[in-house]
């Protein structure tokens, strides 16, 4: 490793070096460059002067133009005016004309003169003008790339000094690591060293004990052993070997998966073949219209029984799954109901290669079908070499499952070495079981929108194309899911066949495993009844305590009970009590409005009505007085005397608000807020015994469990047969006096629903009344 980390360096510091030779360079010709630019950047100030003075030159001779057209045009005008006075007087100014015609020949010539030199002018202007444009343009071109150069140049050189930085720092990090690493390793290998003498002393210290107990033990078995069953494989794979419950659990999960994709692809094929089934009656020719051909009619019929081939490849799973439980030793060996399976999945075979060449030939029949298309008829012989293909995939599947049923019925016929060599090759034949169905799907999908645009399409065509594309899909989903589980615990089935008798490699025969299962229920019958269940004992000392605490309990609950009752007792005194100062208050209240009402209406001449409530209200007084009395008298025995007393006040009390009202509103009025106010009483008297039987029944069954947790250490003694036979009647005590309340509460709702009807009586008396009262 150093040496190799020295040789790294060395490459580096080589890198390096050619790096810094390569830096020097850019810098000659960063430096170069820059000179460069600079000398242009004086060549562009001093063109920029040169073209500054041009530019003066040029404002010069356009204001000397300006004048001279100025000029021109004054002389122009003059020469007009000339020409306008020469016509009145010719004769006069023939000599002044000559001599105007001399000036214009000279002003002419003189303005040609300028005329030219300006536009030479121009041209020189122009001239230098473009030719000062196209040097600053190559300037400036050339100044943008010696700067772009200059900056990548700068680019190039900061990389390349980070990088050499960066190496530099990794370098070093690398050398500290590598020192570090070498002491580490040094004091590692000085630790082994030791450790190396130390276990070879003990290594020669265990051989020559386990030599000597070698020896031992080969002396006990020679003298001992009469016989060593474990030498032959005949007689070791009857030994029952160690049992793998992990393995076991594992199997049978794995097996319960399979049966529920085992369970779809049943459904799925029982659905195929009964759309099948449906379309040939429909299609090319519907059987409800016309009769079908002999051919598609002997097709129908066989799929008709495709469910008798179909079910058993799921009830043959079933019983292999059942097969494989916890406490058996599952192998191939020992998978007896492989072989059933098996069996099924033959007769579905068969069932298959029955019904293919009607299949085939009633594609071909619809392709010949005045109706089908070329489209359509691609389709059809599409789907005729998938259908070869899917009967070729189930007999190789067939092949590869009875060879795997073989172990157990015969076992010379699948050697042990080919195992693996099998379930690859089930593995790779699902897999294509699923790229056929796949390519079925697809066509049948195809073939379905194609006999869609059929003029003579039904909507029954339609709806059973969709059927077989989703019973399709659903078989091809089932097959994938299939196939990827297989694939997945394709190492767990390979690995796991090992599994056999200590000592021995495998299992001989299918009666040798089966004799092993047997061996193995004896054992584990055997290991069951060895094992006895201890008798629970309680110490003495507990015991006593516990026996303190059941009596201390049993004291207390009498206590409770009787502070129960008085408290009962007490309640109900004090309830009767306040219901009867309450109706006194209530009547006293009444008593004062209706005499106020008699001082109003005794102005309007109300005598008579006022001497009859006079003469009722000291008779329902007196009543309610007796029977107030009356109540107070008579001992509480129960709270049903103290309800039954408070409805016949209540029937008084409503007696003499009849009497009372003047008119049946105002009676309805009273009625109806006396009997809310009576029911919002009695409904909150309802709730306070509501949560007071509650409270109570969550007191004793606190002291039922706390009684019930100190005697169960007790029941193997005398007296706890006696502790709970007073717990129990206590209990029904309480249950007796719930049971009671309740009685109570459904007795006081019946009274209550008979002082309704008696209300609803009175109502309609009283309308009669008032009736024959307005017709007097």
């Amino acid at each position: 490793a150093a040496a190799e980390l020295q040789g790294k360096y060395q490459k580096l510091a080589q890198e390096y070096s050619k790096l810094r030779a390569q830096n020097q360079v850019l810098k000659k010709g960063v430096v170069d460059e820059q000179a460069n630019s600079a000398s242009l950047k004086e060549q562009l100030k001093m063109k920029d002067q040169s073209l500054r003075k041009l530019q003066q030159e040029m404002d010069s001779l356009t204001f000397r133009n300006q004048q001279l057209a100025k000029r021109v045009e004054l002389l122009q005008d003059e020469l007009a005016l000339s020409e306008a006075r020469g016509k009145k007087n010719k004769k006069s100014a023939e000599s002044s004309s000559q001599l105007s015609q001399e000036q214009k020949s000279v002003f002419s010539e003189d303005l040609q003169k300028k005329i030219e030199e300006n536009e030479r002018l121009h041209i020189l202007f122009f001239e230098a003008d473009e030719q000062h444009k196209r040097l600053e343009a190559e300037l400036r071109t050339r100044l943008e790339v010696l700067e772009t150069d200059a900056a990548q140049h700068q680019a190039v050189v900061d990389s390349l000094t980070r990088k050499y930085t960066d190496t530099i720092e990794k370098l070093q990090n690398d050398k500290a690591k590598l020192e570090i690493k070498s002491q580490t390793l040094e004091r590692e290998a000085k630790d082994c060293r030791l450790r190396t003498e130390e276990c070879q002393q003990q290594l020669k210290n265990l051989q020559a004990a386990l030599g000597s107990r070698l020896e031992e033990s080969l002396c006990i078995i020679n003298e001992k052993v009469p016989f060593n069953d474990t030498r032959s494989n005949r007689y070791n794979a009857l030994n029952v070997p160690l049992h793998n419950r992990r393995y076991q659990l594992k199997l049978r999960d794995l097996a319960g998966q399979a049966l529920a994709f085992v369970q779809e692809l049943v459904t799925a094929l029982l659905n195929f073949h009964t759309y099948t089934e449906q379309k040939v009656q429909i299609f090319p020719i519907d059987s409800a219209t016309d009769t079908i051909s002999p051919l598609n009619q002997k097709f129908s019929q066989y799929l008709h029984e495709n469910a008798s081939y179909v079910r058993p490849l799921e009830e043959g799973m079933l019983h292999l799954f059942e097969s494989i439980t916890e406490d058996t030793v599952t192998v191939l060996e020992t998978a007896v109901k492989l072989k059933a399976f098996s069996e099924h999945l033959a007769s579905y075979l068969c069932f298959l290669r029955k019904i293919l060449p009607y299949q085939l030939k009633s594609l071909e029949e619809e392709c010949e079908s005045s109706l089908c298309t070329a489209a359509l008829r691609a389709r059809n012989m599409e789907l005729h070499r998938d259908m070869k293909r899917l009967t070729a995939v189930f007999e190789k599947l067939h092949t590869y499952i009875s060879l795997l049923a073989l172990p157990s019925t015969k076992p010379e016929g699948l050697l042990r070495t080919n195992y693996n060599l099998v379930f690859t090759n089930i593995a790779a034949s699902l897999h294509g079981f699923h790229d056929v169905l796949k390519d079925i799907s697809k066509h049948y999908s195809q073939k379905a929108t194609l006999e869609q645009d059929v003029p003579t399409a039904t909507q029954k065509l339609i709806t059973t194309n969709d059927c077989i594309l989703s019973s399709v899909v659903a078989l091809t989903n089932g097959v994938g899911k299939i196939a990827s589980f297989f694939s997945n615990n394709l190492d767990h089935f390979t690995t796991s066949l090992s599994y056999g008798p200590k000592g021995g490699r495998e299992f001989i025969s299918p009666l040798s495993a089966e004799c092993m299962l047997q061996y193995k229920k004896k054992a584990a019958a055997y290991m069951k009844t060895l094992k006895k269940p201890c008798i629970d004992s309680v110490p003495y000392e507990e015991a006593l305590a516990n026996r303190r605490v059941l009596l201390s309990s049993t004291e207390s609950r009498e206590g409770l009970a009787q502070q129960v009752q008085q408290s009962l007792e007490k309640i109900a005194k004090l309830e009767q009590e306040k219901e009867h100062w309450m109706l006194e208050a209530q009547l006293a209240k009444i008593k004062l409005e209706k005499e106020n009402k008699k001082l109003k209406n005794s102005l309007s001449g109300h005598l008579t009505e006022t001497t009859q409530e006079r003469s009722v209200l000291p008779n329902v007084a007196e009543q309610k007085k007796e029977t107030t009395e009356k109540s107070l008298k008579e001992p509480i025995k129960s709270t049903s005397l103290v309800v039954f007393g408070l409805l016949n006040i209540n029937i008084c009390l409503l007696k003499f608000l009849l009497c009372q009202a003047p008119d049946v509103e105002s009676r309805e009025d009273l009625i109806k807020n006396h009997y809310m106010a009576r029911i919002a009483e009695l409904t909150s008297h309802l709730q306070l015994a509501d949560s007071k039987s509650v409270h109570f029944h969550a007191e004793v069954s606190m002291q039922a469990t706390s009684v019930l947790k100190t005697v169960n250490p007790f029941l193997n003694f005398p007296q706890a047969s006696v502790m709970t036979d007073e717990l129990m009647t206590t209990k029904r005590s309480y249950e007796d006096q719930l049971s009671m309340m309740s009685d109570h509460l459904c007795s006081m709702n019946e009274t209550l629903t008979k002082q309704r009807e008696e209300i609803d009586t009175l109502k309609m008396t009283s309308k009669g009344n008032s009736k024959k009262n307005k017709n007097r």
